[in-house]
């Protein structure tokens, strides 16, 4: 049982279940790991499952007891280069949500989101949470609710400006390669939104992203 491949077989299963099993989860589960029976997730629940013998379906088994370590954080950053390592790190790290925001300094425009949801899937498999992050369309800074929200603030590691407590705050905002906008951090102080100093060096945004959300964690 402990080399036990997991996969994610969707958000609305039960115990008892028979659905149809893509090619790649045959063949993966056929061919490279030479088994039919599997952890099925989704939903937050775990399953025992099994893969038919023709390959064609998966009859999911009882569920299992093993609790989701996902949590309740959605994640707002502005999309980079490394976007894909930044989700796969904020998915191992157990975020809710993610959600990209187009920034004045956003320059990775043309991101192949659907590559992004398999990465978010694989490393839901891989870091034995029991759901996959939802992932929404981007929308524009203006849009952003500003309420009830954090936000990385590297003008911290530049000055002696003190931090403030962000409480049970759920939701960070990381922002892009080149950092916010003039305008855009004075609509941001302007708010509720509450400035987070993530050390006293200058960060990836994608390692910014994963300390951001350990902060909230603790």
């Amino acid at each position: 049982m402990k080399n036990i491949p997991r996969i994610f077989i969707g958000d609305n299963v039960k115990s008892g279940m028979t659905i149809l099993a893509e090619k790649s989860v045959a063949h993966y589960l056929g061919h490279v790991m030479r088994t039919h029976d599997f952890l099925g997730f989704g939903g937050g629940y775990e399953f025992s499952a099994h893969l038919s013998d023709d390959g064609k379906s998966i009859i999911i088994g009882d569920m299992t007891k093993h609790p989701d370590p996902s949590n309740d954080i959605t994640l707002y950053f502005a999309p980079i280069k490394r976007t894909d390592d930044l989700v796969n790190m904020a998915t191992q790290m157990g975020v809710a949500r993610i959600v990209p925001v187009i920034t004045d300094h956003t320059i990775a425009h043309h991101i192949n989101w659907e590559r992004v949801k398999k990465i978010a899937t694989e490393a839901s498999e891989q870091s034995n949470r029991n759901s996959v992050p939802e992932i929404s369309a981007p929308i524009k800074f203006s849009e952003l609710d500003l309420r009830n929200l954090c936000f990385a603030d590297e003008r911290f590691a530049c000055s002696d400006k003190p931090v403030k407590d962000y409480g049970n705050l759920r939701n960070i905002l990381i922002g892009p390669e080149g950092g916010f906008s003039e305008s855009e951090f004075a609509t941001l102080d302007a708010s509720s939104a509450v400035p987070v100093s993530l050390g006293k060096t200058i960060l990836r945004a994608e390692l910014a992203a994963a300390i951001a959300i350990g902060k909230l964690l603790k």
